[in-house]
C-alpha cells in the first residue's frame, strides 16, 4: 500500500510568513488530522531534547505551535524524554512556560518506572519501555532528523526504538546486540596477534582481554574502514559482516514496534524536521557542522513511509563536502560508488534503509508512499498574500 507523507520546503514562493516553514507546518498539521484526538486525553510528545551545549533539536518554536494544535482538541500533551534530558531542556530553551505543556521523565524521575517488554531478539531477551510513554493514549513521534554513529540514520524510528526505553535498555542491551553474531575466533587468533589487532583500529575501537583471552570490536563507532582486516590477512580470526552491524537496525525495528503497539493506529502521528541535519546524533552533546542543507519538515500516520520519505530527500540532496568534520574519518566520497550520505560518513554496512525494510517486514507501515508538498514554490507564487507586517512600533499584534 502507498502511504500519505506531507512535505514543507524551507524554500518558499513567497516574501511573506504565509508562505514560510511555520505555515507550512500548520497544513501539515491539518493534514494529519488531529480530531482523533479525543478530550482529556494524554498525549506524549516523544523528542530529543538534546544534552550539554547541544542546540540543533527542534527549534522549540515549532514544538509550541503543535502544542497548541494538539490543545485545540481539549487534549492534555506533554513531552517527554529521558530524565538527563528532561531536568536540563531548560538549558536548551524547553521548559513548560516556553513549550506550552509540561516536561516528564519517560521512565519517571528517577528511570525506573518501566513496562517489561519482551523482545526475545539474539542477545537481547527483554526492554524496559518508559512507563510514562506507555501509559499515554497518543503518541506524537517529533523528530529531528541527523545521522547516527551506529545505524547511519536517527529519524522517527530511532526517537522511539531508542528513546522510549530506560537507559539501561539503550545503553547495555540495544548497543550491544550487535556482538550476537560471532566475528572473532579466539581459536585462531593468539593473544600477541590479538594485540596487533588492537593496536591495528586508527580509531581505537578494538578491545582485548589477555586474561579471558577476549577481543571485543565496537560495532556503534566502526566506519569499516578495514585495517584490521589487513592485520588479520593469513589468520582469519576477525570479520566484519554485514550482518553485524544490521542487527543494531532491526532491533531499532522491533523496539520501537512494540512502542507503537500500546497506542491505536488512529493516534500515532509522525512530524519530522530535517534542518540542522548533522553527521551525529543530538546525545554527543555538542553543535555538528551541518552535512545537509536544510530541507524542510515531513508529517505523516506511517512511521516507516516518513522513514522512507525523509532518507530519500537527504540522499537527493547529497552531502556539503566541505562541511563534513575532521572526526569524520575516510568518508566515503567516490560518486561512482551508490551509497547513501550516512553511509558514505559512517561506512557501507550501515546504509540507513536498513531499518525501514525490516519495519516493513513488521508490519510497522509501507516504504512506498506519496510526497505530497504543501505551499510549494509554484503554489505560493500564485496565491496574493496580505502584505508583510512589520514590527516598525510596538503594536504587540
Amino acid at each position: 500500500m502507498t502511504s500519505e507523507v506531507y512535505f514543507g520546503s524551507v524554500l518558499h514562493g513567497a516574501r511573506n510568513q504565509g508562505a514560510a516553514l511555520a505555515r507550512k507546518l500548520d497544513l501539515i498539521i491539518e493534514q494529519l488530522d488531529f480530531s482523533t484526538i479525543e478530550k482529556k486525553e494524554k498525549v506524549a510528545i516523544k523528542m530529543h531534547l538534546g544534552f550539554r551545549d547541544g542546540y540543533q533539536t527542534v527549534p522549540v518554536f515549532f514544538v509550541r505551535r503543535i502544542v497548541k494544535a494538539i490543545r485545540k482538541q481539549g487534549a492534555f500533551p506533554f513531552i517527554t524524554d529521558n530524565p538527563t534530558a528532561v531536568y536540563n531542556a531548560v538549558d536548551r530553551g524547553y521548559t513548560q512556560e516556553t513549550c506550552g505543556c509540561p516536561l516528564i521523565p519517560i521512565a519517571g524521575v528517577k528511570d525506573g518506572y518501566t513496562k517489561t517488554t519482551f523482545i526475545d531478539f539474539q542477545n537481547v531477551d527483554t526492554l524496559e519501555m518508559g512507563g510514562v510513554l506507555h501509559d499515554a493514549d497518543v503518541l506524537v513521534d517529533l523528530t529531528h532528523a541527523k545521522g547516527h554513529n551506529s545505524s547511519g540514520f536517527g529519524g522517527a524510528i530511532k526517537n522511539i526504538a531508542l528513546g522510549g526505553y530506560h537507559g539501561p535498555s539503550r545503553w547495555r542491551k540495544i548497543h550491544g546486540v550487535e556482538q550476537s553474531i560471532p566475528y572473532w575466533d579466539n581459536e585462531k587468533c593468539t593473544p600477541e596477534h590479538a594485540k596487533k589487532l588492537v593496536k591495528a583500529c586508527p580509531d581505537n575501537l578494538i578491545s582485548y582481554d589477555e586474561e579471558k583471552h577476549k577481543l571485543t570490536l565496537n560495532f556503534g563507532m566502526c566506519n569499516q574502514c578495514g585495517e584490521c582486516i589487513k592485520v588479520d590477512e593469513g589468520v582469519g580470526s576477525l570479520s566484519l559482516k554485514p550482518e553485524n552491524f544490521a542487527l543494531f537496525q532491526e532491533l531499532m525495528a522491533r523496539s520501537a514496534n512494540e512502542v507503537l503497539k500500546t497506542f491505536d493506529k488512529n493516534k500515532q502521528f509522525f512530524i519530522t524536521f530535517a534542518i540542522d541535519i548533522t553527521a551525529l546524533c543530538d546525545c554527543w552533546g555538542f553543535g555538528q557542522p551541518v552535512v545537509i542543507n536544510d530541507i524542510g519538515v515531513l508529517g505523516s500516520r506511517d512511521i516507516v513511509a516518513i522513514e522512507q520519505a525523509t532518507l530519500d530527500l537527504i540522499a537527493n540532496e547529497g552531502l556539503i563536502e566541505n562541511m563534513i568534520p575532521p572526526y569524520i574519518r575516510n568518508p566515503i566520497l567516490d560518486p561512482s560508488i551508490d551509497l547513501h550520505p550516512f553511509a558514505r560518513l559512517h561506512g557501507p554496512m550501515k546504509d540507513p534503509y536498513i531499518v525501514t525494510k525490516y519495519a516493513e517486514e513488521l508490519g510497522m507501515g509501507s516504504r512506498e508512499y506519496k510526497l505530497i508538498e504543501v505551499l510549494s514554490i509554484e503554489e505560493a507564487k500564485r496565491i496574493d498574500f496580505k502584505s508583510q507586517t512589520f514590527e516598525d512600533q510596538p503594536t504587540f499584534f
